[in-house]
């Protein structure tokens, strides 16, 4: 039986949680590679196992009701007997069982033939439309007629629409995000690969394409890529930049696109290279799929087919030859290389379309609302010595070590701004704290034996984050700053260096940091963190103390505030 991690469980708690306390319905967001099918099979084994419901699982793609399936094996085999598929694509109609894994496509106008459900888990939930007639919404209006009290879960990685924004709204079918995590933490937390993000030596110039429905023209699109002069400079920096990898995923604009970076790969390259398109029969695609899994393809040239659902772990690289306005496609395209996997030590991230520039580091995309652009200063940068892409606020890139010049100020704005307005005005923000996290952190460049710091980083808000080092591994000043740091935290001794001091904090040494207060000079290199608002110290148990000396609620996990799902049988749809 596959244990949950910690992130998964906390999910599944939360969603129990707001079923019980809450009439809406949730959203779970996950992101790529990070388990939200493990979740799903356990609320399917709680909810058949422990309070005798039914559950209907949906998704919009085959691979992804698989990936249900085999998962629901792994976490609850239990379960595996009482498991149907209802899908034309994989030729199964089943319907009397306690759980049923259907595409939308072959059940939406089948609700009654299905009978009646508890719970519907929508998998990729950011499908779901914010309105009118889609085969969602289609599916759970017949759905509640046989059951008036059906409850819906969504759960995705990106919770959001080009066209409408966050699609958790009062009047929309998901209500309310219960529980978030972001690629960020799980980056530190190990549990997905870290990225490193190249633009190309030539920044696109998309500003002569039209948008139709809050897209580029597909046309247009293909025409300003597909053109010898773009197709061979990108190649050739794919091909030098991959040399030591072993599997490239690369995104074009359309099928003819398609087909010519696949001809100047197959030259350029002396690895094989292989197409997926829409086109392409079912065999071939299959095929195809499976040996670059293997590793026996190296470079796999697609249009919008390998996003949602295609899990391929030992993708290195991802190339986007090709520019998007969708902040979910553009997600979903990287994060086909968020997964883990044997001997990858991080995922290359190629840039010919300018999309990290227009939307955001990945770990922090900017959303717009419905019929407005945001304003202001792009959210991302790329270095002019090594195209690095990198957030907008860093003053030096953390690749290179090249300095930014200071921006220019234009003597008028076009849209008002909510930054202060003169250099050196101060803004002073105070912030509610999620989650924190601990690491090691080492200065880049700096010789193995130079001190190490605690870094110490709070979650505070959907994928923001603030971040502060603290010196116990320094002398004079800043080891007493740490040691003040610590004490105001901890009843535990002050550690004596970095590793220590994370291996502490993990074992529940810190309070609880319930909020922070931020401090922005304008022109400034970064935030500050000035104030903090702690709850009370938490009894110290040293390593060998008896636990029966300890005060209750002091032992990690025993805090009033820690739910465990599977101690309350109290029904929750």
């Amino acid at each position: 039986m596959l244990e949950l991690r910690p992130y998964q469980q906390e999910a599944v708690s939360a969603i129990y949680r707001h079923l019980r306390e809450r009439e809406d319905n949730p959203c779970v967001v996950i992101p790529t590679g990070g388990g939200k099918t493990p979740v799903m099979a356990t609320i399917c084994r709680d909810a058949v196992g422990r309070w005798n419901g039914r559950v209907l699982i949906l998704a919009h793609v085959k691979e992804l009701l698989e990936q249900a399936l085999d998962k629901i094996h792994v976490v609850a085999p239990e379960m595996w007997m009482k498991t149907g598929i209802y899908s034309a694509g994989l030729k199964s109609r089943d319907t009397e069982h306690p759980i049923i894994i259907a595409g939308i496509q072959s059940v939406y106008r089948r609700a009654c033939e299905l009978d009646a459900f508890d719970l519907v888990i929508i998998d990729e939930a950011h499908m779901i439309p914010p309105d009118g007639d889609g085969m969602y919404r289609t599916f759970l209006e017949e759905a509640r007629k046989v059951n008036p009290n059906l409850r819906v879960i969504g759960l995705t990685a990106t919770p959001f629409r080009m066209k409408s924004g966050m699609i958790c709204e009062p009047g929309n079918v998901l209500n309310q995000v219960c529980y978030d995590i972001g690629v960020k933490e799980l980056i530190v937390q190990g549990c997905l690969c870290p990225l490193i993000t190249k633009g190309c030596a030539q920044p696109l110039d998309t500003s002569s394409l039209h948008v139709r429905a809050g897209e580029f023209v597909a046309g247009e699109a293909e025409d300003l890529m597909d053109t010898d002069e773009l197709v061979e400079s990108a190649c050739r920096e794919i091909v030098e930049q991959t040399q030591g990898r072993r599997s490239v995923l690369v995104f074009t604009t359309g099928i003819q696109h398609g087909e010519h970076v696949a001809a100047v790969l197959r030259r350029m390259a002396s690895e094989p290279v292989a197409t997926v398109f829409g086109e392409t029969a079912t065999e071939e695609r299959d095929r195809v799929l499976a040996e670059f899994k293997a590793g026996k393809i190296k470079h796999l040239v697609n249009v919008n087919v390998l996003t949602m659902g295609f899990d391929a772990p030992n993708i290195d690289c991802v190339a986007m030859v090709r520019p998007t306005l969708s902040p979910g496609l553009y997600y979903q395209m990287v994060g086909r290389g968020f997964r883990l996997n044997e001997g990858k030590e991080n995922c290359l991230v190629l840039d010919f379309g300018g999309n990290v520039l227009r939307h955001g580091p990945v770990d922090a995309i900017r959303v717009q609302a419905v019929n407005h652009r945001v304003a202001g200063e792009a959210p991302a940068k790329q270095c002019p010595q090594c195209q690095s892409l990198i957030a907008a606020g860093y003053a030096m890139c953390p690749d290179c070590g090249y300095e930014f010049p200071p921006p220019e100020r234009r003597q008028h704005e076009a849209t008002a701004s909510t930054e202060g307005i003169l250099s050196g005005e101060v803004t002073t923000s105070v912030h509610e704290v999620r989650e924190v996290f601990y690491s090691v952190h080492s200065k880049k460049g700096a010789p193995e034996d130079a001190p190490k710091t605690l870094r110490v980083e709070y979650r505070i808000g959907f994928h923001q984050h603030q971040s502060e080092w603290v010196c116990f591994e320094h002398t004079g000043w800043a080891r007493q700053k740490a040691e003040s740091w610590w004490r105001r935290r901890s009843t535990a001794p002050v550690p004596r260096n970095a590793d220590e001091a994370v291996l502490m904090a993990n074992d529940g040494a810190l309070c609880r940091t319930r909020a922070i207060t931020v401090r922005t000079v304008v022109g400034g290199q970064y935030p500050r963190i000035i104030g903090y608002e702690l709850d009370d110290r938490p009894a110290w148990r040293e390593p060998g103390m008896d636990d029966d000396l300890v005060p209750a609620g002091v032992l990690a996990g025993g805090s009033a505030g820690t739910y465990n799902p599977l101690d309350d049988d109290d029904l929750p749809f």
